[in-house]
C-alpha cells in the first residue's frame, strides 16, 4: 500500500519511483562493496572492514539503494 501512494506521489510530482531491494544495503559499503555484518558498528555508525571506509550508515545505506536503483533503471531502458 505504501509503494502505491508513494508512486502516485512521484508521478503527480513527474518523478519516477523505482522499488529496490533494501536487504544488506546498510551492511554493504559504499566504496569497495564489501558486506558483513560488522560494518554496522551501531545504529548510525558504519565503518568497512575490508578498507576502513566510515559513514554515518544511513548515508552509506542511501548510495547504495541510489546506485541499485539507476542500474535498474539502465537494465529497464536496455530492455
Amino acid at each position: 500500500m505504501f509503494l502505491r501512494i508513494l508512486a502516485d506521489k512521484a508521478e503527480s510530482a513527474s518523478r519516477e519511483l523505482i522499488a529496490v531491494n533494501p536487504a544488506n544495503t546498510s551492511r554493504t559499503c559504499s566504496r569497495c562493496g564489501h558486506v558483513a555484518q560488522e560494518n554496522r558498528l551501531t545504529q548510525a555508525g558504519f565503518h568497512c572492514q575490508r578498507c576502513a571506509h566510515t559513514a554515518h550508515a544511513d548515508v552509506n545505506a542511501a548510495i547504495n539503494i541510489l546506485r541499485a536503483g539507476l542500474a535498474l533503471r539502465d537494465v529497464a531502458q536496455a530492455a
